[in-house]
């Protein structure tokens, strides 16, 4: 039985334990734990039906206890445990984020919500490369994540654009699945690790194509190719895009410290430099962004907020 998020059309209150702003696995999973702790929590996202990055993965494999499963699936599964406890989604976008005697979230309908405490769980957009057909093909053979992704392609040709760890990690792992890995980068060095570097330049199936970049994509009903800058057309039949992602922290960047790329610094538990504002997910500094680390960020979140508020209730 499919479970609806509430409305909130004139039901809405204002004072939470906890408000979760993003409803991507990080999210739900504090959210859950809250909710375990008998917390007032409630979850705002600002897509219809959100569950985050997760829903752009064709076919997930490395997620404990799923052998093979959708993305799309995984997340809304995710969703309706989440809902099945009772916890609200409130479908809205936070606009503003003010630290008064209570974080108030102030809502783009004109809602202010206020809570003790805030888990920031909003998440980071893969940067893209901006070619004419890249959203047609997304999901039909351009994807943004190897490990979720790469599996589909075994035994096939593949290219990995990037010149960073994560394109470097990237080409790597589909090197041990794919029969061709083209490496392309626009400059003639990489920015990632040499060692794993000169590990590529030692797999028979790997090919760089350096100071190069690519303008097209084609094919019919899937990616059948990519077109480059000097004109080369080389059939491949995925393209991995591992040019870094956009973390969506300028909404709380006067509460807490960012790195140069804009990421949340925060250890695992969540805390930043702000009372009562832990951060969650993809959002944070971390080596591994993926579904498994994002639920463990938010039940580490989560354990924080509530660790915080029993301190709150005996300095009362």
């Amino acid at each position: 039985m499919m479970i609806e998020a509430t409305s909130f059309v004139g039901e809405c209150q204002k004072m939470y334990d906890t408000v979760v702003i993003g409803s991507g696995p990080a999210g739900l999973n504090a959210a859950l734990y809250l909710k375990r702790a008998d917390k007032n929590v409630i979850i705002i996202e600002k897509e219809y039906e959100g569950t985050g990055q997760i829903a752009q993965s064709i076919h997930i494999e490395n997620y404990l206890g799923f052998q093979g499963i959708s993305g799309m699936k995984l997340g809304e599964a995710f969703r309706q445990h989440v809902l099945s406890l009772g916890v609200p989604i409130l479908e809205d976008e936070a606009t503003e984020i003010v630290r008064k005697d209570a974080w108030q979230i102030i809502l783009a309908s004109g809602r202010i919500i206020e809570a003790e405490t805030l888990i920031y769980a909003a998440g980071a957009v893969p940067r893209e490369l901006g070619i004419p057909s890249e959203k047609l093909y997304q999901g039909k053979g351009i994807s943004y994540c190897a490990y979720c992704d790469g599996s589909l392609f075994k035994g096939k040709d593949v290219a990995v654009i990037g010149g960073g760890d994560t394109a470097l990690d990237d080409a790597l792992y589909l090197s041990d699945l794919c029969r061709k890995v083209y490496l392309i980068h626009r400059r003639e060095e990489f920015r990632g690790n040499d060692i794993t570097a000169e590990l590529l330049k030692k797999r028979k199936n790997v090919e760089f194509i350096l100071n190069a970049s690519v303008q097209e994509v084609y094919g019919q009903r899937k990616l059948e190719g990519i077109l480059l800058d000097d004109g080369r057309k080389i059939s491949v039949n995925g393209l991995f895009i591992a040019i870094g992602s956009i973390p969506l922290s300028d909404i709380i960047k006067d509460y807490v410290r960012r790195d140069e790329n804009g990421y949340v610094i925060a250890e695992e538990d969540g805390i930043t430099l702000s009372s009562g504002l832990f951060v969650a997910g993809d959002v944070r500094t971390k080596k591994l962004r993926q579904v498994i680390t994002a639920v463990s960020d938010g039940a580490n979140a989560a354990s924080s907020a509530i660790q915080y508020m029993k301190l709150s209730e005996k300095r009362w």
